[in-house]
C-alpha cells in the first residue's frame, strides 16, 4: 500500500476554500520538510486530502502530531485573521487521522 501524505483541512470551510487552503498546506509542508517530501515524491505521490470539523479539532491533531514527533506543516490565512485552515502530515502520521473523513464533501 502506498505511503500517503495527508493534506487536512477544515470542513466548516466553503469548498472551495477547503481546496486552496489544502494547496498552501502542502507547498508549506514541501517548503519546511523538502527532503521528507521529495522521498514522498519518489516513493508514492499518493495524496489523502480529509477534513476535521472545526479549527480548534485541526489545532488539536496538528498539537497531537507535533506531540508525537511526526513531521507536520501548517497554513494560517493572512485574510481570515491568520486562523489556521489546513495541515499537512507525513505518511507516518497514518495513525492519527484515520478517522478522518475525506475532504470537500
Amino acid at each position: 500500500m502506498a505511503n500517503k501524505l495527508y493534506v487536512v483541512t477544515r470542513a466548516d470551510l466553503e469548498t472551495e476554500h477547503q481546496a486552496v487552503q489544502s494547496a498552501h498546506a502542502l507547498a508549506q509542508f514541501f517548503a519546511e520538510h523538502p527532503v521528507r517530501a521529495q522521498q514522498w515524491m519518489k516513493e508514492s505521490n499518493t495524496l489523502a486530502m480529509l477534513a476535521a470539523p472545526t479549527e480548534a479539532d485541526l489545532r488539536a491533531l496538528q498539537e497531537r502530531a507535533r506531540q508525537s514527533y511526526y513531521r507536520v506543516a501548517a497554513f494560517h490565512e493572512p485574510d481570515r485573521n491568520d486562523e489556521l485552515t489546513a495541515i499537512a502530515l507525513e505518511p507516518e502520521a497514518k495513525k492519527l487521522v484515520r478517522t478522518y473523513p475525506l475532504a470537500f464533501k
